[in-house]
């Protein structure tokens, strides 16, 4: 049994489409990567909104002055 990777099953789609539907594709392509950009960003700042307290205090700032 051969296992293929699901990048290579959407290549292997990708490859039966017209090429005038590519540029849609395409466009989508984009879209999910700049959710994904989006969903990242939005994990950070909720992650550093938390985080905060603990790099205020003192001993963070004592522990990194060398740095």
């Amino acid at each position: 049994m051969i296992i293929i990777s699901k990048k290579d099953q959407i290549i292997e789609e990708l490859d039966k489409f017209p090429e005038k539907l590519l540029d849609e594709i395409f466009d989508y392509v984009k879209y999910l990567k700049g959710k994904l950009i989006y969903e990242n960003m939005e994990t950070a700042i909720t992650s550093e909104s938390s985080l905060i307290k603990d790099w205020s205090r003192p001993e963070e700032d004592e522990a990194w002055q060398n740095l």
